[in-house]
């Protein structure tokens, strides 16, 4: 079973979100969140910094709390995961689509706006949600 980590980037009350080139070969054309592999060897933790680097050029503190979901394909054909996301308010650097070949957009979105977008997963509505509320709790913006 493959495992990816993913970073919810939350700004205000919007998420980061990329769209997948239609060329890939999982999950085409459809909104994800920045993330990828993990590598043999490597930490949960470890892809996460690698990857929101790589990506989209940021750094971001090591996570110090569990994920805040872990998914799974929703159906038995295709892929077999297991999706670890963290909620990320804090980084350094200039958001930028530093993995074109990858995503071909990037956009920050509203919970309401996820309804008009196909998501690499349907749980990423109720997962984006509860980010996007976590964050303002811990900004004290409830």
């Amino acid at each position: 079973m493959d495992r990816i980590v993913a970073g919810a980037l939350i700004q205000g009350e919007r998420v980061l979100l990329g769209h997948r080139t239609a060329e890939r070969s999982s999950y085409p054309s459809v909104w994800d969140l920045p993330g990828g592999h993990v590598d043999p060897g490597e930490s949960e933790t470890d892809a996460l910094l690698r990857e929101l680097s790589e990506e989209i050029g940021v750094s971001v503190p090591r996570p110090v709390t569990e994920p805040i979901a872990r998914l799974r394909p929703l159906t038995k054909h295709g892929p077999s995961f297991e999706l670890a996301i963290w909620l990320v308010t804090d980084w350094t650097g200039e958001v930028t689509n530093c993995a074109p070949d990858e995503h071909d957009e990037l956009r920050w979105c509203s919970s309401d706006e996820l309804f008009g977008l196909s998501l690499a997963h349907p749980d990423y509505r109720t997962v984006i949600a509860r980010a996007i509320a976590e964050a303002a709790v811990a900004s004290g913006c409830e």
